[in-house]
């Protein structure tokens, strides 16, 4: 039986996503977030929460990021602890201890306990639900089945919850999407599956690429293009929303061209924005020619819908 390797770095709610999509740079193989407040967020939000495993709620608020590698790969392990510890110095805000922890686990036990921490996610009336799992959708529901073995974006974090939202919002039959960065794909399959007539998919990851592939043919959408670039790259890919997940500094690079990728009067649902840099990514979409349609934050993150004003 093949053995892995599991990297478990201690970190904040906070730092769990900074955390996960480091370690996703040196891994394909999983990351899994262990979080209490979010199964305590759940819980207040008075939605079903059966999911959560026994006994969490006993736990203290410390999170903990899982990460999985080929036994074979302890060097690639090495690197990614050494970029978790510069990891500290870098974070603007309390990301904790960041100690690690490795073990050596069998690879069927693996796959089974990582597959646990996956379950169905209620965002509005789209419910994302692992390929694995047995799902009856209930009326008026969305469903998007997802492969998240394969590349980061599994729903649960506030950053694609929050975009989830505005697609439902936005997305019309006869909309043109473009989800920029798309990782596993589950924002431009949410705005298939909510009616769009067209989706574009880029991002600069090839692993990424091949993920969103998989779970477009997952979840049988058929008006889906997939593209290994950089959206800015190709003034000729053109949409009525287009809808970023990224970093703020990223978002605020974008704004200087994105309209060469929108239709006129188009908009862009903008997320993945700490609080502090919100109103510097607001700024720069205001000087680029957009006007701000709608402001949502959740916890520590921001996100908009700006609307271009040609």
């Amino acid at each position: 039986m093949k053995e892995y390797i599991e990297l478990t770095v201690t970190t904040t709610h906070f730092g769990a996503e900074l955390v996960a999509d480091l370690l996703w740079n040196y891994t394909e193989l999983g990351v899994v977030i262990l979080d209490l407040e979010d199964a305590l967020d759940l819980l207040h939000s008075g939605k079903n929460w059966d999911y959560a495993e026994s006994g969490v709620f006993n736990g203290d608020k410390t999170v903990f990021v899982k990460a999985y590698f080929p036994k074979e790969e302890r060097e690639i392990v090495k690197t990614a602890e050494t970029e978790i510890a510069k990891l500290k110095d870098r974070a603007v805000l309390d990301v904790g201890t960041l100690e690690t922890v490795k073990r050596t686990v069998d690879g069927e036990e693996w796959r089974e306990k990582w597959k646990e921490h996956f379950k169905p996610i209620h965002i509005e009336n789209v419910v994302v639900v692992p390929e694995w799992v047995k799902y009856e959708k209930k009326d008026g529901e969305v469903t998007v089945l997802l492969d998240s073995n394969m590349a980061f974006g599994t729903g649960e974090h506030e950053t694609t919850s929050m975009c989830v939202y505005f697609l439902s919002k936005e997305v019309k039959k006869g909309t043109t999407v473009i989800d920029v960065g798309c990782g596993s794909g589950i924002l431009g399959i949410t705005a298939s599956k909510l009616g769009a007539k067209k989706v574009i998919f880029t991002d600069i990851d090839e692993c990424a690429v091949k993920a969103t592939e998989h779970n477009l043919k997952l979840n049988g959408v058929k008006n889906g293009e997939v593209y290994l670039k950089n959206l800015l790259d190709d003034e000729s890919v053109k949409g009525d929303l287009i809808v970023i997940n990224i970093v703020a500094d990223v978002l605020i690079a974008f704004s200087k061209g994105i309209k060469n990728n929108l239709m006129p009067k188009g908009r862009v649902i903008l997320s993945g924005i700490l609080n502090e840099y919100a109103e510097r990514v607001k700024t720069a979409y205001f000087n680029a020619g957009f006007s701000l349609v709608e402001e949502k934050k959740k916890g520590e993150w921001t996100a908009f819908i700006m609307e271009s004003d040609s």
